[in-house]
């Protein structure tokens, strides 16, 4: 399932994203996802590699840079 695959996962190859539209994050399962979601992604996911968001969220706005490129650095 998709939580093994984060806990397998290096933080350094993760990305934070909301595209599946119909996988909104718990507390809004069933309804259309949508990017004011990421927080409940984010929050997740560091649970999940046992870290916290404030640890996550630098690297995965690294990685995104790094896959990306700078045009996307706000």
């Amino acid at each position: 399932n998709v939580r093994d695959i984060v806990r397998l996962c290096p933080l350094e190859r993760l990305l934070l994203e909301t595209d599946s539209p119909f996988l909104a994050p718990v507390p809004y399962r069933g309804r259309e996802n949508a990017p004011y979601f990421l927080p409940f992604v984010a929050e997740m996911m560091a649970h999940i590699k046992g870290s916290s968001v404030e640890n996550l969220l630098p690297q995965t706005g690294a990685n995104s840079l790094a896959l990306f490129g700078e045009k996307f650095k706000s």
